[in-house]
């Protein structure tokens, strides 16, 4: 059971999100609409996944990648966005992100991607295990 914490601004988004993940995996969700907070919440927390807006108040998705990549290197983090770009997309990939999701998304969708980026925790987790053995 992976440990995901989402950010939006918009409290419906953050629902739909942790309804999915819920009834849809065996994953647990934990939400907030403050991105200021992830920070801390992902000092004190050991997640497995980072769900983010790209377009927030207080800090946009790409601040909030930078923020994060100093406390956590290998946390998986997926940008969703109803404002998506070629370049907001590049920039996002080239700060550390992912994958990037446009809104609206199928259900599917985002399964998927959630399931890709854990798979990709753990295999990066097993290399570096393996590093260490040698």
């Amino acid at each position: 059971m992976a440990q995901i914490l989402i950010v939006d601004d918009e409290v419906d988004m953050l629902a739909l999100l942790a309804m999915i993940i819920t009834e849809k995996t065996n994953h647990k969700a934990t939400t907030t609409n403050n991105p200021l907070e992830v920070p801390k919440l992902i000092k004190e927390g050991a997640f497995d996944l980072l769900i983010a807006d790209l377009k927030m108040p207080g800090m946009d998705g790409i601040e909030l990648i930078d923020e994060i990549r100093k406390i956590d290197k290998h946390i998986p983090i997926l940008i969703i966005t109803a404002y998506g770009s070629l370049e907001s997309a590049e920039e996002a990939i080239h700060k550390g992100a992912y994958d990037y999701i446009t809104k609206p998304f199928r259900k599917e969708q985002i399964l998927i991607a959630i399931n890709r980026s854990l798979e990709w925790k753990e295999m990066k987790r097993e290399i570096d295990y393996l590093k260490k053995e040698k």
